[in-house]
């Protein structure tokens, strides 16, 4: 594995967009287009994410993972993991077989009573062992949104589409914020297992802020595996196969796992932001990234569809 670390990845930081002057927001966008086409990640700065809420979700998280098992599974069953608890190993990546070494638990998008979208998302499912959690995540989640909306608009308008382009494909739109706890290892646990094998994210992009431990590792163009991590401050933002559909795999999406520790056998928390559109936006292969060079390689799906079986590769969906 490469010595190299968050040196091969593009630090952007987004006042540079939200608050630039022309100039700045258009090197913005150039810059992100092309960390997500170069790396497949980009780390950046200058969001605006209180440090403090970050930090009382974590806080929060760990206190849920650490309660008994028997009462961690009041909390899962939802069809898909959709929302709430899913326990330790019931995922895997697309290709592999054995479960990773994780449990987690999922937070969606919350609507008012009467909004169209209502009923195709599940109802949140909130511990009622931690009142606090509820407040903290939905605020988390929120903020999450509006930078996922900043950073969508930059490409869209790199891409020279119209600015809302993808924010409009995510305006309340199925994303899911996963708060996951890959435990200490231990004797039981399958020696070919590992924390999160390689795999691509299913959505347009994901925001992962800093985690509790290293672990992350991208997979470079040249077929390397790179160690990244968000410091204190960052998120790293990484491209999804949606993303990379549309594309037309102009911008490819990221692959990237989570290894098993060599030194301190400890937890690792982690919580990711997974920005999906709505059930019914139509996926299909933006027309300038159509060429004589790079034919149209998929057929117009739904969101909803595509995320339906991607879910049943990962076995979060049994058919």
């Amino acid at each position: 594995m490469s010595t190299l670390t968050n040196s091969l990845v593009k630090t952007l930081n987004l006042k540079n967009f939200t608050h630039g002057t022309s100039e700045q927001r258009k090197e913005f966008g150039v810059q992100f287009e092309a960390g997500l086409k170069e790396t497949g990640f980009i780390i950046l700065e200058g969001h605006g994410v209180n440090t403090q809420l970050i930090e009382k979700n974590y806080e929060l998280w760990e206190k849920f993972f650490s309660l008994e098992k028997e009462i961690k599974q009041k909390y899962e069953g939802i069809e898909g993991g959709a929302r709430g608890y899913t326990g330790f190993g019931k995922e895997h990546a697309k290709n592999r077989k054995v479960g990773d070494l994780k449990e987690f638990f999922h937070v969606g998008q919350e609507l008012p009573v009467g909004h169209p979208l209502s009923s195709d998302y599940a109802a949140n499912v909130w511990p009622e062992e931690l009142s606090e959690l509820r407040q903290n995540a939905l605020n988390f989640y929120r903020e999450l949104e509006r930078v996922a909306r900043n950073m969508l608009e930059a490409l869209a308008i790199q891409m020279d589409l119209r600015p809302r382009f993808f924010a409009d494909m995510i305006q309340d739109g199925n994303s899911i914020l996963r708060a996951i706890h890959y435990p200490p290892l231990d004797d039981s646990m399958d020696k070919g297992a590992i924390r999160a094998g390689e795999h691509e994210d299913i959505n347009l992009i994901t925001l992962l802020v800093e985690s509790t431990a290293s672990g992350l590792e991208l997979l470079t163009r040249e077929g390397e595996w790179v160690p990244v991590k968000a410091e204190k401050g960052q998120i790293i933002v990484d491209a999804g196969d949606m993303l990379s559909r549309i594309t037309n795999e102009v911008i490819p999406a990221t692959t990237h796992r989570v290894v098993n520790p060599e030194g301190a056998n400890t937890s690792r928390y982690s919580m990711p932001f997974f920005v999906h559109p709505y059930p019914n936006s139509l996926l299909e292969t933006i027309p300038t990234c159509i060429s004589a060079d790079n034919p149209e390689k998929y057929p117009p799906i739904t969101a909803g569809d595509f995320l339906y079986e991607r879910l049943v590769e990962i076995g979060l969906i049994k058919k």
